[in-house]
C-alpha cells in the first residue's frame, strides 16, 4: 500500500474500491462504458494496491486527459512512461497531447522525440539523422520543433504500403503547434482512415478544424466523438465552445452543464473535482446570453439550480 498522496499524485480518500480484487479489469470495463469517474476511482484502487502497475498509471493518465483534467493526466503519463516503461509508446504519445493541450510545447516535442526514437519502425531513421547530426540533433526553440517536425515527415514517407495512424497523430499535433491547421486536419483524417471508430482521434479533428476557425465542421467531428463515447467530456466542452464561437449560446450551456453533470455521475465526487475550464466558459455564456442573475449560482458551483434554469435534464 502506498499513502493517498505520493509520486506527486494526490488519490482520491475514502476510495470504495481500495480493498477490492480485480479493479484493474474492472476499470477497464468502466472505461470502455464511459464512466470516467468511476474508471478513476478503481484505478486509482489498482494503483494504491500495485504502484508499479504502469498499464494501471497509463489508463488513469489517458481517463484525467479524457476526463479534462490535464494536470492529473500529465502526472499519472510520467508516471507510466518515464519511470516504470520509458518506452511506452502509446503513453508518450498520450503524454505528448496533454503537453500540448496544456500549452507545454518544448516538452510536447521531449515526448513526441522520445515516441520516435523508441519506435521500431523508424528508429533507423532516426539514428541516421543523428549521425548526420540533423533532426534529432538537441536544438531550443522553433528549431526544435521544426527538427522534429521534419523528422516526422520523413518517417511518414516511409509507410508506402498504408498509412501509420500512430505516426499521422503525432504529425496532426506537431502542425498545430506550428499554426499549419489545414495539414492537421489532412493528419487526423488520414489517421482516421485506419481508425474510423477512434473517437479521441475524432476530437483530435474536431479540435484542429476549430482551431482553424472552421467551427461548423468541428461540430460533426464533436457530434461524431460523441456518438462513439457519449461520456466524453473533453469532446462535450469542446462542442460547447465551439457552439460559442457559433453564437449558438443556448445550446454551448446545455453541452457545459451536460459535462458538468457527466463529471458528478456515478460516484459521489465534490466539486473541485468538475473542471475549471468547463465553469469559467459556462459563465461566459451566461453573460453573453445576459444572464447574470445566475452567477450566483455559476460561483456557488450550484448545478442543479443552473440545470433546471436551462432544463437540462439529470441523465
Amino acid at each position: 500500500m502506498v499513502p493517498e498522496r505520493s509520486f506527486g499524485f494526490c488519490f482520491s480518500t475514502n476510495n470504495p474500491f481500495r480493498d477490492q480484487p480485480n479493479v484493474f479489469a474492472e476499470a477497464q470495463e468502466k472505461a470502455r462504458e464511459g464512466d470516467l469517474n468511476t474508471t478513476v476511482l478503481l484505478l486509482e484502487a489498482a494503483i494504491l494496491q500495485d504502484p508499479q502497475d504502469a498499464e494501471a498509471w497509463q489508463l488513469l493518465g489517458m481517463t484525467h486527459a479524457e476526463n479534462e483534467n490535464e494536470p492529473a493526466a500529465i502526472v499519472s503519463l510520467q508516471r507510466s512512461c518515464l519511470e516504470l516503461r520509458p518506452h511506452n509508446l502509446p503513453a508518450l504519445m498520450a503524454l505528448a497531447i496533454s503537453f500540448t493541450n496544456g500549452g507545454a510545447q518544448q516538452e510536447a516535442c521531449g515526448a513526441l522525440r522520445r515516441w520516435i526514437s523508441h519506435n521500431p519502425r523508424y528508429k533507423d531513421l532516426v539514428q541516421r539523422d543523428l549521425l548526420q547530426g540533423s533532426p534529432l540533433t538537441p536544438r531550443r526553440g522553433p528549431h526544435q520543433l521544426q527538427d522534429l517536425l521534419q523528422l516526422f515527415q520523413e518517417a511518414a514517407l516511409l509507410n508506402v504500403d498504408g498509412v501509420d495512424p500512430d505516426l499521422q497523430t503525432g504529425l496532426g499535433v506537431l502542425y498545430n503547434l506550428v499554426s499549419d491547421y489545414d495539414r492537421a486536419v489532412e493528419a487526423f483524417s488520414a489517421a482516421l482512415s485506419v481508425r474510423p471508430q477512434d473517437y479521441l482521434l475524432w476530437n483530435r479533428l474536431g479540435a484542429t478544424l476549430a482551431n482553424g476557425n472552421r467551427c461548423e465542421e468541428a461540430v460533426e467531428a464533436y457530434t461524431q466523438a460523441l456518438e462513439l463515447q457519449p461520456g466524453f467530456i473533453r469532446s462535450r466542452y469542446n462542442l460547447g465552445i465551439s457552439c460559442i464561437n457559433l453564437g449558438a449560446l443556448r445550446e454551448a450551456v446545455s453541452n457545459f452543464l451536460m459535462a458538468l453533470n457527466q463529471q458528478r455521475q456515478s460516484q459521489p465526487c465534490s466539486q473541485h473535482q468538475m473542471s475549471d475550464n468547463i465553469w469559467a466558459a459556462l459563465r461566459i455564456a451566461l453573460s453573453m446570453l445576459d444572464r447574470t442573475e445566475l452567477f450566483q449560482a455559476v460561483g456557488t458551483r450550484d448545478l442543479d439550480q443552473l440545470m433546471g434554469a436551462f432544463e437540462v435534464d439529470d441523465v
